[in-house]
């Protein structure tokens, strides 16, 4: 967790230098409980440094396709010339990914994970996929993860403006 809170800290100076008046001074301090909400509730003081860099990259404001390729990278394992995800790496991070909802009521069970993996690796014989399948399969919108395309466009549409008038 102090790790963490350090890389927080730093991230958001970063930001606050970039963005003057658009950060809060007590970001750091809120995303590093919020972390702790979702991989600390025991209290341990110990949070899964990749747990912690799907959920900011999962509430971050790059496109999809930009945070699937980075979930990728994340959880992804070398094989000789390639990255692979197996399934336990594919269950590791929709575990994680599902605490996020989980922190507002909307909790998904471990059968949906399962569902969610086993639909993932549908027809292939092989125990890991490229990224290519794994984008394809995200870019389908799995139930277990609806929540995620659905705030990317939420998000998105905050900035878009008509110029009609109403009567």
């Amino acid at each position: 967790v102090q790790q963490i809170s350090g890389m927080l800290t730093e991230l958001f100076q970063r930001v606050r230098l970039e963005k003057p008046g658009q950060v809060d001074p007590r970001a750091a301090e809120f995303t590093l409980s919020l972390l702790g909400a979702m991989f600390d509730r025991s209290g341990t003081g110990y949070i899964k440094t990749r747990s912690a860099a799907a959920a900011l990259i999962a509430l971050s404001g790059d496109t999809l396709l930009a945070k699937y390729r980075a979930f990728f990278q994340f959880y992804a394992v070398p094989d000789g010339k390639v990255a692979l995800i197996t399934r336990s790496a594919l269950r590791s991070l929709l575990t994680d990914l599902n605490q996020i909802p989980a922190i507002v009521g909307e909790s998904c069970t471990l059968s949906c994970v399962e569902i969610a993996t086993h639909s993932c690796f549908h027809g292939v014989l092989s125990s890991a996929i490229v990224e290519e399948k794994f984008l394809s399969w995200l870019r389908s919108e799995p139930a277990v993860l609806l929540w995620l395309p659905t705030c990317y466009r939420l998000s998105a549409t905050e900035m878009v403006s008509h110029h009609a008038r109403c009567r």
